[in-house]
């Protein structure tokens, strides 16, 4: 079995458990079992033992997750955006602008689920000076 954060045979790479993924995002192991089964977050490796292990690039896929989840991003536009993202950092050839366009309704979208938030926190606010006021 591997080491948490040791390099496994013939990989170059760092490798974590899965409760160590855990503890540095602050996310719960249920939840990181279920984007792996969804295969919105598959671990780079497994030990021989079958345990997930996950590299540093998998931390920061995960920590893009995370910042979707409070916008109330579905699991369909998660996996989609990161799919547009994988394809714009490989250099996809895209000569009509798809992904970018796609890329761009993502960040709209993005920006105009913040300023609902941003709303509710303005009227929660509102509410707590309200209550101590009174």
């Amino acid at each position: 079995m591997t080491a948490p954060d040791a390099p496994t045979p013939g990989d170059a790479l760092p490798t974590m458990h899965i409760g160590a993924l855990a503890e540095r995002t602050g996310m719960s192991l249920r939840s990181l079992r279920h984007y792996d089964e969804t295969g919105l977050l598959k671990p780079s490796g497994r030990t021989d033992g079958g345990f997930r292990l996950y590299t540093e690039h998998d931390l920061e896929r995960l920590l893009v997750i995370r910042r979707m989840k409070p916008l109330g991003f579905s699991l369909e536009e998660m996996a989609d955006l990161l799919e547009v993202v994988d394809q714009l950092r490989a250099g996809a050839a895209d000569e009509d602008g798809a992904l970018r366009s796609r890329l761009d309704a993502y960040v709209t979208s993005a920006q105009e689920r913040r300023a609902d938030l941003a709303r509710k926190l303005d009227m929660a606010d509102e509410f707590i000076g309200l209550l101590q006021s009174t």
